[in-house]
């Protein structure tokens, strides 16, 4: 998830870190309206120190928002196409903001947060995007549902392979039979902190929410752990590209829809055949037609030189899709691209070419992710 809004009039807001991260060195640009950490040592040392040990991500510029009250669930359900009548208390499923036409105004993380007999649900939406979805959901949630923007909350994402063990030595317990898309609520230091088994890197990891006040101290924490150094924004976009994960703003758009996107697993089954969220009847006539023009696909590129976002895509003298994403891969060692293409030319194995700097460079259809996720899964 990500960012699509133009601050450019706005003065760039600063993260509840950000002395923090000026401090440890870190080299800050704007972004979303924030001024955010791009990197400290290296995008791509941060890449590969993630994939292999623990990155500390701020992602306080995220929007996290409570809906509560009788009914909160059927309300949400009136608006995203989440089942949340299933959702137990603790787990966590993706889903959209969808308009009438089917369009994506937002990707978001929903949490079923229901305890002492109040139904709650916890949403993380998309920092650039938050403003937006709070009127959007103020003007569709009943009068009787609370909604709450917890703007006094930091929002930390320690991923990698040694992300549970770093975060049990600092909150003892709290990674306890808690599994990829599950939550659990712990005490730190005085404080009650919120951990999502998740993430957006495509590695096991956590989302750890709390108090703004207490942000740099458990951030202190952590980095006392040798597995664990601060990792920039530049990181986490290298690592979500390799995870084949959509960027908002750039590979999901009000113009797209979850079937082009090939997020049709956020429709779920139960919802398809009920109804009754906003742009049902438009995804249900797009499913209907047994696929879109065009979908989104991954892209494995020759040499060195990387295809950005606005490349456009070609099978022979024919354009047939524009790049949304695009990077040089770290873990792969080559140039990596999503696009959407016209779907007659998205079997994997097509081979097309992508415009670059004048220059056409050879390009495969490639399944997504690039690089196997590596998230906890029970049973697995």
């Amino acid at each position: 998830m990500s960012e699509t809004q133009d601050f450019e009039d706005l003065p760039p807001e600063k993260l509840p870190l950000d002395q923090w991260h000026r401090d440890h060195g870190a080299r800050m640009v704007p972004f979303a309206g924030y001024e955010m950490p791009i990197q400290y040592e290296g995008i791509k040392a941060e890449h590969e120190w993630t994939r292999s040990k623990a990155g500390l991500f701020d992602v306080s510029h995220m929007g996290q928002l409570i809906v509560s009250g009788d009914g909160a669930g059927a309300a949400l359900e009136a608006i995203l196409p989440a089942s949340l009548a299933s959702l137990k208390p603790g787990h966590i499923r993706y889903s959209l903001l969808l308009n009438e036409s089917g369009g994506i105004l937002d990707d978001l993380m929903v949490t079923n947060s229901s305890r002492d007999g109040v139904e709650a649900f916890t949403l993380v939406v998309n920092g650039a995007m938050k403003w937006d979805d709070i009127g959007w959901l103020r003007e569709h949630l009943p009068d009787d549902i609370t909604m709450n923007h917890l703007a006094d909350s930091a929002l930390l994402a320690l991923q990698g392979p040694e992300a549970a063990a770093a975060l049990e030595r600092v909150i003892p317990g709290c990674t306890d039979d808690l599994y990829f898309m599950q939550s659990t609520q712990a005490e730190w230091n005085g404080v009650e902190v919120g951990i999502a088994r998740s993430g957006y890197t495509g590695e096991d990891g956590f989302e750890i929410s709390l108090p703004a006040s207490h942000a740099a101290k458990l951030a202190d924490a952590l980095l006392e752990i040798d597995s664990v150094k601060p990792a920039g924004l530049g990181a986490r976009d290298s690592l979500r590209l390799e995870a084949g994960l959509p960027l908002y703003g750039h590979d999901l758009t009000e113009e797209t829809d979850p079937v082009s996107a090939g997020l049709g697993f956020a429709l779920t089954k139960s919802r398809r055949e009920s109804g009754g969220f906003i742009g049902h009847d438009a995804c249900m006539a797009r499913l209907a037609m047994d696929g879109s023009a065009q979908v989104r696909v991954g892209l494995t590129l020759e040499g060195r030189l990387p295809a950005r976002e606005g490349a456009t895509v070609h099978c022979g003298d024919a354009m047939i899709g524009t790049v949304t994403s695009g990077g040089f891969s770290p873990t792969l060692g080559h140039p990596i691209a999503m696009a959407y293409i016209d779907s007659e030319h998205a079997e994997i194995g097509t081979q097309l070419s992508i415009e670059v700097r004048g220059r056409s460079l050879p390009a495969t259809v490639t399944s997504l992710p690039f690089v196997p996720h590596n998230y906890a899964r029970k049973g697995a």
